[in-house]
Formats: structure tokens, C-alpha cells, sequence
């Protein structure tokens, strides 16, 4: 918005920064200059702040300028192609919810870890060692071997946003999870040049957006419900069911499928392990597994991997 003289006897309206020019009759000129006019003028009028004084990003999250269109089409196509995964993250974070407060966390305790942490295996993983009082070092080991497949999310991301500010990537980073970038990865690698740049940065904005506000709303449905469903229910079952639907996408290549058969075979002998260490141990070896056979697949000829 800018300051303008509004009759002969000098109504001024402002709002813009101290180094920001205003307009002064015909005359473009400083803060400086248009506070010594309004002086002259004798009648000072503050009005407040109007639409055009807003900045663009709050009036639009796609902008006014050229590209405005590319960022939302780009956002819309994202949130489309991640729409069929919405209903089982709804159903794993409504699940997420009732088990925190049933481990025995306050609903702001568990308001907090799903705000905060937002990485349902972890949290899973960690809840039934909270409930049993196991040391925190144990937890917050279980977290982050469960949460290792980040660093490669990480990896696999930089070349596409390594160039943004650390602001910018703290973000993405913080919404990334499984589906996300799996499905980010995927239409990259079939994206036309045309698609680079502003549009890939909006199309997965479209696609962590929509992951990140069904399974908040929808682990807040559980945390404020969770007194009221009784634990025959069974959805726990109902959880498993959701993230198979889930992961099963990624178990592309001889890698995928050769750590998660390693994992889930190593978790169902080593179940009685205490403190829940049979997760842990399975996760290791799920992604030593799938590490080796990836760098196996690397030294086969073209077309050898099914």
C-alpha cells in the first residue's frame, strides 16, 4: 500500500516499510520526505491496512505472478495422485491416536508426539517400551533405527530441493514420509524437463499436504476418541491392514522385496525378545538385506533384476 495525498489539504494513508518509497502528490520519495510533507499538509489521517497491503504469499499460497499456475496445477496433481493412500493414513493415524493415550500418555503428551514426531512406525515402535517403563535410551535408540530409512529419503530428495534454503528443506523434510516421497520419486522419474523446478517442488507439496493433514486429523480424532473405543474393537488388526495397503506399492526389485521378506521373517522369530527388541533387530537386518542385494544388482548385466 502506499502513501498518497488524497485532497488539497493533504489525507495521507501509509503502511509500508521505513525504506519502502511513497508517493507524495506527482513525487515518488522517502519515508523521510513524506513524513515532512504530511507535516506541511497540517491533517494526518492513519486508515488501516487494506488487501493490497498484504503480502502476496498469505493472500495466495500460489502467488499472483507468471508462475502461479504451474504452482497450482502442480499442487493439485500431487494431492490427486496421493488421494488413493489417504483413506489408510487416516485409518493408521486414527489408530496412532487411540494407542498413545491407551500407553498412557496425557492427550497433550500425545498431541504433542503426533505434532512433533509425525512418523507413525517410530511411534508405534516406541509406544509399547513407554508403557512398559523402558529406559528412554532404549526408545529413542528404537526410534531412530526405525526412522533410518530417512536418511536415504534425504539422499534420494537432495538432488530436487539440495538447492533450496535450509528453512525450505528443514519443511520438506519434516513432511516427508514413505508414500510421499515414494510417489514423488515415481513421477519424477516419468516427469517431462517441463516438470522440474517450481512445478516438482508443488507437486510434492501437493502430495505431503494432503498425507500430513489426514493422518493429523485423523490421529487427533483418535487421541480425543480413544476413551471411548473399546479395545475389542481389534484395530490394530485394522492398522496392519492400512499400512500393507500402504507399503505395498514399494516392494519394487529384487532389494525391496528381499529386505522386507528378511524383516518380517526376522520380527516373527524374534517376537519374544524383550523390550521389543525383535523390531528392532528385524529392521536391521531388513536394510542390511536390501542394501546387499542392492549393491548385488549393481554388478549384474541390464535387465537381469525382475
Amino acid at each position: 500500500m502506499s502513501l498518497s495525498t488524497e485532497s488539497a489539504a493533504g489525507v495521507f494513508r501509509w503502511g509500508l516499510p521505513n525504506d519502502a518509497d511513497y508517493t507524495v502528490g506527482n513525487m515518488v520519495s522517502t519515508r523521510a520526505d513524506a513524513c515532512a510533507a504530511m507535516g506541511r499538509a497540517g491533517r494526518v489521517e492513519r486508515r488501516p491496512a487494506t488487501l493490497r497491503s498484504v503480502p502476496i504469499s498469505l493472500r495466495s499460497p500460489f502467488g499472483r505472478d507468471a508462475e502461479a499456475g504451474v504452482r497450482r496445477d502442480a499442487f493439485r496433481l500431487g494431492v490427486r495422485r496421493g488421494a488413493p493412500l489417504l483413506l489408510p493414513t487416516a485409518i493408521w493415524g486414527l489408530v496412532a491416536g487411540v494407542a498413545m493415550v491407551k500407553t498412557g500418555l496425557s492427550a497433550a503428551q500425545a498431541l504433542a508426539m503426533t505434532l512433533l514426531v509425525y512418523a507413525g512406525s517410530a511411534q508405534m515402535a516406541v509406544l509399547p517400551l513407554i508403557a512398559v517403563g523402558a529406559p528412554v535410551g532404549i526408545a529413542l535408540l528404537t526410534a531412530a533405527i526405525v526412522n533410518l530409512r530417512f536418511v536415504i529419503f534425504s539422499a534420494t530428495l537432495w538432488p530436487y530441493f539440495g538447492h533450496l534454503p535450509l528453512a525450505r528443506r528443514l519443511v520438506l523434510g519434516y513432511l516427508a514420509v514413505d508414500m510421499t516421497v515414494a510417489i514423488f520419486v515415481a513421477h519424477q522419474a516419468e516427469a517431462p524437463t517441463s516438470e522440474r523446478g517450481t512445478a516438482q517442488r508443488w507437486f510434492y507439496l501437493g502430495i505431503a499436504v494432503a498425507t500430513w493433514v489426514a493422518w493429523q486429523f485423523s490421529s487427533v480424532l483418535g487421541i480425543l476418541l480413544a476413551g471411548l473405543i473399546p479395545t475389542s474393537w481389534g484395530l490394530e488388526f485394522a492398522a496392519i491392514l492400512a499400512l500393507i495397503v500402504m507399503t505395498a506399492p514399494m516392494f519394487k526389485g529384487r532389494p525391496a522385496v528381499a529386505g522386507c521378506v528378511t524383516a518380517g521373517v526376522i520380527a516373527v522369530l524374534a517376537a519374544a525378545l524383550p523390550l521389543k527388541l525383535g523390531l528392532v533387530l528385524a529392521v536391521i537386518a531388513g536394510v542390511a538385506v536390501a542394501m546387499g542385494a542392492d549393491r548385488l544388482g549393481e554388478r549384474d548385466p541390464p535387465g537381469a533384476e525382475s
